[in-house]
């Protein structure tokens, strides 16, 4: 009986070093240590596929399970892309100029909308019978990737892209962009393979290709476009395959 309690918690264990991971590297954000807060994302990202992974392999499902890794998903994939944005938005330009006056101290705080969406999303995800095999709106762990391709993107500049990714306008509107997307009834594919045909998943090894090739030749600029890539995808299928909008992908 032991032996069989402790495999159930194996999920749960693997789900708290998310959250463990997400809190390290909501430090570092504060800190402005940028590859540290990106290494300890990419850890959280592991151990959320991990936790599901195992979950379904030692048929370890559980109510708390469930609420626990969205509690989890809230710091990681909420918290910390919005204080990314938030540590972003407060270097940059003009914003940066008027860092002392009242008005923009209060606009400084707006990146965070990402965080109030991304708890919108989960508690959505949490209740919406659709999204067993695919997802409507962008899943949070996705936004999360692109908001931290932008930070690597800055930190390792290849292309000059630090003056557009350091422009307050651009990034005030990203974050409105990306708090719509995430709660916006757009179905997007998921990366589950029920076969190795290309016929059913050609979307699926059309944006693994792309993906791929993009962080080879663009590196870490390649990261944000990618996430850009799946939304697209996202879309062109679904306007080829309108139908798509009332069943699972």
């Amino acid at each position: 009986m032991a032996n069989t309690s402790l495999k159930s918690q194996i999920p749960n264990i693997l789900t708290c070093m998310n959250l463990a991971s997400g809190c390290l590297a909501a430090v570092y954000v504060f800190q402005g240590n940028i590859p540290m807060f990106a290494i300890l994302v990419g850890a959280s990202l592991i151990f959320d596929f991990l936790d599901g992974f195992t979950a379904r392999a030692l048929k370890a499902y559980s109510p708390m399970g469930k609420e626990l890794d969205s509690l989890a998903d809230m710091v990681t994939f909420g918290f910390v892309p919005g204080a990314v944005m938030y540590h972003l938005f407060i270097n940059s330009v003009p914003l940066v100029l008027y860092q002392n006056e009242m008005w923009a101290i209060s606009l400084s705080f707006l990146p965070f909308i990402i965080t109030i969406f991304s708890a919108l999303r989960l508690a959505k995800f949490n209740i919406d019978t659709r999204q067993s095999d695919s997802f409507i709106g962008v899943p949070t762990p996705a936004n999360t990737i692109l908001i931290i391709g932008l930070a690597l993107v800055i930190d390792n500049d290849r292309f000059s892209l630090t003056p557009t990714i350091l422009n307050s306008y651009f990034i005030a509107g990203l974050s409105m962009v990306l708090s719509y997307l995430l709660v916006a009834e757009i179905p997007m594919f998921a990366l589950k393979f029920k076969s190795f045909a290309w016929g059913p998943n050609k979307v699926q090894y059309l944006f693994l290709i792309i993906s791929l090739l993009s962080i080879i030749f663009l590196q870490f600029a390649g990261i944000p476009l990618v996430i850009i890539l799946y939304i697209i995808l996202s879309l062109v299928q679904n306007r080829i395959n309108p139908t798509s909008k009332n069943i699972n992908i």
